[in-house]
């Protein structure tokens, strides 16, 4: 009866719980692996999105200094012009004058002069 006495260690029955490997299909690593390459996944997506925002925006900006040169650049055209027109206008009333100092008024005089008298 005392058989239990002259057991060995090699012979003691191992009960306590084994520890489960991460490679077993536990539900609750399973979710976790999946929420993290879903996260990776989120931030590559979110990466992606933000460089090509940045790209955007830096295509954007040249875009518009070109713009802004090519206003001032119009803006210089125009005042330039403005200046043409004015000095030209100014020539015209210059000629107009003349032409009415030089020809018109003594045609009008020399009208007067040969008008019969009724």
């Amino acid at each position: 009866m005392n058989q239990r006495a002259g057991n060995t260690p090699d012979q003691v029955l191992q009960f306590a719980p084994k520890e489960r490997s991460r490679d077993a299909a536990d539900p609750t690593d399973q979710a976790g692996e999946a929420l993290m390459v879903l996260l990776q996944q989120a931030a590559d997506l979110s990466n992606d999105n933000c460089d090509r925002a940045m790209m955007l925006a830096h295509k954007l900006s040249l875009d518009l200094r070109a713009a802004e040169d090519r206003i001032k650049e119009l803006q210089g055209a125009v005042e330039h012009y403005e200046k043409r027109a004015l000095r030209a206008e100014q020539w015209l009333q210059r000629i107009l004058k003349e032409v009415e100092e030089k020809l018109i008024a003594p045609m009008t005089v020399s009208r007067r002069e040969q008008a019969p008298f009724h």
